[in-house]
């Protein structure tokens, strides 16, 4: 009897509340006006290995998991001009961490993402940077906090991306070495 009483009200806690969903690669995209880079990387930049992602659990918190983030990621480098699917540079992910409130009014979620550009004919590393960017999702835009959770990663995850493509001159500007 004593299991009875936290199980409903982990089940009326998820019918009030909703399940968590992991975030949608849809969203995650940055496609803001493309930028000047290096004439090296142009069409010329694949995207590799992404790891350190998590799988959402529905009964537990929303999470980024490494699919979806490459997809985004690839989708943003199309959308730069930057993209082939056998380019001359091959572009690792990790996504070293996510961090995120249990709850809360204003979600913020601080994303943590290790970018490394390989040179794939010399296999020598051409960039290597942690960017870090937070992202705060309010009661405005959703009231549900598994949503407005969501919502933050994905804005958060977003808004690395941007940061990276955009405001870091030594990827914009890649020589070969």
């Amino acid at each position: 009897m004593k299991i009875m009483k936290p199980i409903f009200v982990l089940l009326v806690c998820q019918y009030l509340f909703g399940c968590a969903s992991g975030a949608k690669p849809e969203n995650m995209v940055f496609m803001g006006e493309p930028k000047v880079y290096s004439a090296e990387i142009l069409e010329n930049l694949g995207v590799g290995e992404v790891n350190g992602g998590k799988k959402t659990n529905p009964a537990w918190t929303s999470e980024i998991d490494n699919d979806a983030f490459s997809n985004a990621l690839m989708e943003s480098l199309k959308s730069q001009g930057l993209y082939s699917d056998s380019g001359n540079y091959r572009l690792d992910v990790d996504m070293l961490k996510v961090e995120q409130p249990l709850f809360g009014w204003d979600t913020k979620v601080t994303t943590h993402v290790r970018y490394i550009v390989i040179s794939v004919d010399r296999e020598s590393v051409v960039f290597d940077e942690t960017v870090v960017t937070p992202y705060t999702a309010t009661v405005d835009d959703a009231f549900i906090g598994v949503k407005r959770l969501r919502l933050a990663n994905e804005g958060s995850a977003q808004k690395i991306l941007k940061n990276y493509l955009t405001s870091y001159p030594n990827f914009r500007s890649i020589q070969m070495r």
